[in-house]
């Protein structure tokens, strides 16, 4: 079983990417939630070739990546529940909420940790807020999370099923939350209940930092509404809000050199822990 997941990781992680983010580019054409500010073949032609050059950086740094490192877990014995009796299904649904709980805490210690924050402002300097936004990581950032993940892995020892539908399930809810799509206000009510909706999400790119710096959920919202980090919608509202950070706002800043070299330029402010930010 495990040695079919891994053979059909790739094309099965493929095209639920490739399908979810056309379906999500169309519905955003079809309904927009806000009226588009940038050109998209500016934002769109450097954040998707962003999210190729990582992919590429990731294969090259790492001979095994989450998955694969679940699969070999489980044959030497590694982590949690490869060394408890526990039920396929619970350790399924378990291995799945703590991964989603380690990236909810991974991301809010990119917020908070100033050199950290250096290369994840590269995500929320995007002046525009739509799927290809969910792509839009540094490499180095991705290098570091894809460690955190693997650590996590090993730790663990989860279920490879578990794993493979974790990371599926983790890019479609963060292509799904990051679009700028018009979803009807009492469908996003009951939505937000059970996962990260664009609106929610959302607040989280506000140029405001109090706003920046809450609803870390990429794709369960529970986190957030427990641990006290959990804002229902923008001061300024939807249309009103400001999407990105104040250090970088023109359109060259969008180009695919400029957001590599993001994070060495200018002081690392509107970090979680700035004590500028609380005077404001």
């Amino acid at each position: 079983m495990a040695q079919t997941i891994l053979a059909h990781e790739p094309a099965l992680r493929l095209a639920a990417f490739l399908g979810v983010l056309a379906g999500m580019m169309l519905w955003e054409v079809a309904a927009p939630r806000r009226r588009r500010e940038i050109p998209r073949v500016i934002r769109w032609t450097n954040n998707l070739a962003l999210v190729v050059l990582d992919t590429a950086i990731l294969r090259l740094t790492f001979p095994i990546l989450a998955v694969g490192l679940a699969v070999m877990a489980e044959q030497r014995g590694w982590g949690l529940f490869n060394n408890i009796e526990a039920p396929a299904w619970v350790a399924i649904i378990a291995s799945m909420l703590l991964l989603d709980l380690a990236i909810y805490l991974q991301h809010v210690m990119f917020h908070a940790v100033p050199g950290l924050w250096r290369l994840h402002r590269m995500h929320h300097a995007d002046l525009d807020f739509d799927a290809t936004t969910g792509l839009r990581f540094h490499p180095v950032e991705i290098v570091i999370s894809m460690g955190i993940k693997l650590a996590v892995v090993a730790a663990l020892g989860p279920p490879a099923v578990a794993v493979l539908l974790f990371e599926v399930v983790l890019n479609a809810t963060a292509l799904f939350n990051h679009s700028n799509i018009d979803l009807p206000r009492p469908v996003d009510r009951v939505l937000r209940l059970l996962v990260v909706t664009p609106d929610m999400h959302r607040v989280h790119h506000s140029s405001d930092p109090r706003e920046t710096n809450s609803n870390y959920g990429f794709n369960l919202p529970w986190w957030d509404r427990l641990l006290g980090t959990y804002v229902a919608q923008p001061a300024r509202g939807h249309e009103g809000m400001q999407i990105g950070i104040e250090q970088f706002r023109t359109a060259r800043d969008l180009w695919l050199d400029r957001m590599l070299v993001q994070p060495v330029r200018g002081p690392a402010s509107g970090h979680a822990l700035d004590p500028g930010e609380d005077r404001r």
